[in-house]
């Protein structure tokens, strides 16, 4: 019920006072629709064809709060967690999980739309995102997963073989519920 409560307070404070300028991803019941309106908008505004942009991936601070103002393109995105590693923040990059800590909430994320042909180049993992940890979801009818959301390119230092043999990945929730 607390989850419930807090996406409709979301919901009515972008109805009262004007989008966020971070958004809580977890929030939305169909989110690729948000992250495809986004790259929608910033194509129109550029007048490029959509299926020349994407998004890039900037990994931010790790409070919301920090963020008072939109970025000039995009969206500044929060509310997921990684499954199977851990964030550091000194580095910005992907590192081991603490011993017994299953989930650490994952940084403020920029998806930053711009010309595929222009994404930055770092070593990084092509992690998984998903609604709940059950990793597993149905084709809907839109032609999307009903779990399965998008790949974010995280940073790291280790190969990306090492990621996937721990099977991390990001959640926007922790309970099936």
């Amino acid at each position: 019920t607390a989850d419930l409560l807090a996406r409709l307070h979301m919901l009515q404070s972008w109805y009262d006072h004007g989008a966020p300028s971070v958004f809580w991803v977890s929030a939305f019941f169909f989110t690729p629709s948000f992250t495809t309106a986004a790259l929608q908008n910033y194509a129109r505004r550029n007048k490029l064809p959509i299926d020349t942009v994407g998004y890039d991936f900037v990994m931010m601070g790790t409070d919301p709060a920090a963020y008072q103002k939109p970025p000039s393109e995009g969206v500044y995105i929060h509310g997921l967690f990684l499954e199977g590693a851990a964030w550091d923040s000194s580095a910005k990059q992907l590192c081991e999980s603490k011993p017994k800590v299953l989930f650490e909430a994952a940084p403020v994320i920029w998806l930053q739309p711009k010309p595929i042909d222009a994404f930055t180049s770092y070593a990084s993992y092509e992690c998984p995102v998903y609604r709940t940890a059950e990793r597993r979801g149905v084709l809907a009818t839109t032609g999307h997963s009903t779990n399965f959301l998008m790949m974010i390119r995280m940073p790291t230092d280790q190969p990306e073989w090492h990621w996937i043999m721990r099977g991390v990945c990001m959640l926007c929730g922790l309970t099936s519920d």
